[in-house]
């Protein structure tokens, strides 16, 4: 069964995650393509190390490479929503990069 995974769209009609990956290299590009594919092919039977539960209703998708991007999604009415993605430089997550998240999160309920 394939699931249902969209982009996050702003009051204004932009699309963050998605304009986050135009600007990646091809490799990394192919890598986060790659990690998208499987939460569209496997959803909730996706396990560690590939995604993250932060917190109630929030999970991150981890990509490795030469560097490691982390995509914050959600599930909203059967359907996943990517809300933020940043290049990880530390151990911890940054509250700023999750405050974002959060924020979009509540605009979808």
């Amino acid at each position: 069964m394939a699931w249902k995974v969209l982009f996050f769209q702003t009051a204004r009609g932009e699309y963050p995650v998605k304009e986050f990956i135009e600007k990646q290299d091809r490799n990394t590009v192919a890598k986060i393509n790659l990690s998208i594919r499987l939460l569209i092919d496997y959803g909730p039977f996706l396990k560690p190390p590939d995604i993250k539960k932060l917190q109630n209703k929030l999970y991150e998708l981890r990509i490795q490479g030469k560097s490691s991007v982390r995509i914050f999604y959600t599930i909203a009415a059967g359907k996943y929503y990517l809300l933020h993605a940043f290049i990880k430089k530390s151990q911890k997550t940054p509250p700023k990069e999750l405050k974002v998240a959060l924020d979009r999160m509540r605009k979808l309920v």
